[in-house]
């Protein structure tokens, strides 16, 4: 049993036991459970019993003997995977590549059965991060790590920058410098009420102190609006999942922000890159935005939104899908 299966089989793999209210995957697993965690399960299992799935033949056309030649197939190429694969993508891609020849019919059956993403939703960026300051950029900021609670939608991201930045150092409000060495005294002498009552201080002025890493870092607060795309509201068809992948793109990881300007909510807006990757491009490709024309004009952008719409992935699955500033403004006027 090779370790790469063996971490993912301990740590992610638990016996399903299913009560009346648990619904159940596509082989009979908690529909919690179904996706990486469960492939791997599966490949473990195959190495020990040499048996596939009972109910993967609903989802493919291929024989038990065809089926038992991937899982041999796949098994390999996962313990060769270096890192191994870690979200649905990255075992998405695994499962294409390496069932690449065989029938389109059985490998998007097998994503399918594991709840993986099928090769048509699959996004593979290609604009890198700028290595000079695009024409029309005002500053950039590097921001601490993304918090989750910090994206409201999927074009709008609260983000804080450190005020040892030395485009921040020489701004910080005085009344809040000093509001964050007298928060760190009160914390020494466990006067928790205190801080508080001083952190909300720095909070109202825009900043807040954060642990990185236990180590506390006076940041500045930003607001940023991802130009050039418009992503469903909350409330519309796909407004949550474009929140989710805005999510999952910077959760937890430092950006790159290139800010052009202010719009009129006070909010920063700017092109986001995250390790490399540009935000907006990923949001269009996915169907989960709209390019913005009324505000941007970039050809990249109207190119993504077309490539996505050929494939109607995303809102795209709909034939006429309801533009958000149009439902913004339909309710400002009431309808």
């Amino acid at each position: 049993m090779g370790n790469v299966l063996g971490f993912l089989y301990g740590h992610f793999c638990k016996p399903t036991t299913t009560g009346d209210s648990e619904s159940l995957g596509p082989h009979g697993l908690s529909t919690a459970t179904v996706g990486v965690s469960t492939l791997a399960q599966d490949l473990f299992h195959f190495e020990i019993t040499s048996q596939v799935p009972q109910r993967l033949s609903e989802c493919v056309v291929s024989s038990k003997k065809a089926q038992a030649n991937w899982y041999r197939k796949l098994l390999e190429a996962w313990r060769e995977a270096k890192p191994p694969p870690k979200t649905p993508e990255q075992a998405a891609r695994l499962v294409i590549q390496t069932l690449a020849r065989h029938k389109k019919a059985d490998v998007e059956g097998l994503l399918s059965f594991y709840g993986l993403p099928l090769p048509h939703t699959l996004v593979a960026p290609s604009t890198g991060v700028p290595t000079t300051l695009p024409e029309g950029v005002k500053f950039e900021l590097q921001t601490l790590p993304v918090d989750a609670k910090a994206v409201p939608d999927g074009d709008t991201i609260s983000v804080y920058v450190s005020t040892a930045d030395p485009r921040e150092s020489s701004c910080v409000p005085r009344d809040v410098q000093m509001a964050a060495v007298q928060r760190s005294k009160a914390r020494a002498e466990r006067n928790y009420d205190r801080a508080d009552a001083l952190h909300k201080k720095i909070i109202n002025s825009g900043y807040r102190v954060i642990d990185v890493q236990n180590e506390e870092i006076l940041a500045r607060k930003y607001r940023i609006r991802l130009r050039g795309i418009d992503a469903p509201e909350s409330s519309m068809p796909y407004g949550k999942e474009a929140q989710e992948e805005l999510v999952k793109l910077v959760q937890g990881k430092c950006l790159r922000i290139f800010v052009y300007g202010e719009d009129r909510y006070g909010r920063c807006v700017g092109d986001v890159y995250c390790n490399g990757i540009f935000a907006q491009e990923v949001m269009l490709k996915k169907g989960l935005a709209w390019h913005y024309t009324a505000y941007d004009q970039r050809f990249e952008l109207a190119s993504w939104e077309k490539e996505a719409r050929a494939k109607r992935v995303g809102l795209w699955a709909s034939s006429n899908p309801e533009k958000p500033w149009e439902w913004r403004k339909d309710r400002r006027e009431g309808r």
